[in-house]
Order: C-alpha cells, then sequence, then structure tokens
C-alpha cells in the first residue's frame, strides 16, 4: 500500500510539529519525535514519516520540549520528565485524530524517552519504533541505558545501524533480551547513527515488522 499523503503544520497545547494524513487511513497513528541534536525536520523523521503515512498511518513528528525551549543544543539537564510528558500530550492529542492503535518512537533521544515513558505506563501505547536506540555513549561502552529496559511490555521494533557508535548490532542484541514485551530487530547495513548511510529499505525493514508487531487488525477508515 502506497498513498498520497498531506502534510500540515500542527499546534495544539504543547504540541507543535507536523501532522501527516493520508488519504486511506489503516486506523492506526504513530507520534515520531527527533534526537537530541535535532528537531522534527530531521530527514530521518521526515522520511520515515512519509513512509508511515503512505501505508495508511496518521503520523505527528513533534519538537520535543527541550527543542520548542531553544532551536540549537541538546536537551537542557533536568530535562528529561518533561520531555516525556511532551510525548504523553502528543500521544493523547494523536488520539482525538486517529482512533485507532498508537505508534511511539522515534530516533535516538526521542526513542530512547519514548522507551522510557512506556516503561512508566505500559498503556500510552500500542507499540514502539525505535530508530538507532543510543544504548550507550559512543567510546563508553561501560555506560549502558539499559536500567527501564526490563519494565517495558509493549512490543518493540528497533532499526539500528551496522556501523552505529552508540550501541553495535551485537551489544544491541544482547541489551534487548532485558525487554519483557515482544521485540524485533532490524539492522541497516553499512549505515551509522544518523541510518543516512547504507541501504534503508523502508518498506521491509521498518513497515513490514511494524505492522507485524502491532499484529493484525479489522479496523479500516477512509
Amino acid at each position: 500500500m502506497s498513498g498520497r499523503c498531506m502534510v500540515e503544520r500542527f499546534q495544539r497545547g504543547g504540541v507543535r510539529g507536523f501532522l501527516h494524513r493520508p488519504d486511506v487511513q489503516l486506523g492506526m497513528g504513530a507520534v515520531l519525535a527527533h534526537g537530541a541534536g535535532a528537531n522534527c525536520e530531521a530527514k530521518i523523521l521526515v522520511a520515515v514519516a512519509d513512509a508511515l503515512c503512505g501505508a495508511g498511518f496518521v503520523v505527528l513528528r513533534i519538537d520535543m520540549p527541550f527543542r520548542q525551549k531553544r532551536p540549537t543544543g541538546p536537551p537542557l539537564p533536568g530535562s528529561a520528565a518533561e520531555d516525556r510528558a511532551g510525548l504523553r500530550e502528543a500521544v493523547d492529542a494523536l488520539r482525538s485524530l486517529s482512533r485507532g492503535r498508537i505508534v511511539l518512537g522515534g530516533h535516538s533521544y526521542g526513542g530512547r524517552m519514548s522507551s522510557m515513558l512506556a516503561a512508566e505506563d505500559s498503556s500510552v501505547a500500542d507499540a514502539l519504533l525505535l530508530l538507532s536506540y543510543p544504548l550507550h555513549p559512543p567510546t563508553k561502552r561501560d555506560q549502558l541505558r539499559t536500567a527501564h529496559l526490563p519494565d517495558v511490555r509493549t512490543p518493540a521494533l528497533f532499526v539500528h545501524g551496522t556501523r552505529d557508535p552508540f550501541g553495535l548490532p551485537d551489544e544491541m542484541r544482547e541489551a534487548l533480551k532485558l525487554l519483557a514485551g515482544r521485540v524485533e530487530f532490524r539492522e541497516v547495513a553499512g549505515a551509522g547513527h544518523d541510518l543516512r548511510s547504507g541501504k534503508f529499505d523502508v518498506q521491509g525493514l521498518l513497515i513490514e515488522p511494524l505492522l507485524d508487531v502491532l499484529g493484525p487488525s479489522d479496523t479500516v477508515k477512509s
């Protein structure tokens, strides 16, 4: 399935970003958040939003609260809880636009915050989509960001480059054993953390396994 999409600016309460509406909806939605050094117009986020929309998802890609406070730079110290609250607000906003199941995730920091929110509340989303999960800082392989993973019961799809310095595939596979829910792991051969190099087969590495993680649905909207 590959349909047409309409993209429009979106702002409601503390949620700011872009909304992708497909001409034929599957009755599912996705909230996507950016990495620590980016915003919602990051190329990887736009590409994934376009692909999901083409597959029938209503997609909301957002600027996280820390990015709304300043246009550049990493998350502010102590901002993680506020950023997770922003993700929850975005999910609530999307639920008013798409009645079906919700995927939550994003690239790097955005995906990490999504997984932490799901660990706190498994009802926040029906599945997670985590692109380039930052398992550890580059060159600091002992500083693992895994403490919350045993509490993640939400089905999750991880898409990861084989040359990602934030976690090599073997490291990721070992870490993902900690998750309590269903996990799918897909590699992008030759890609680094930004997933821009290598061959990113969006349909095979993202859309198909994500639909598989979500499971069958009888809900189709048009």
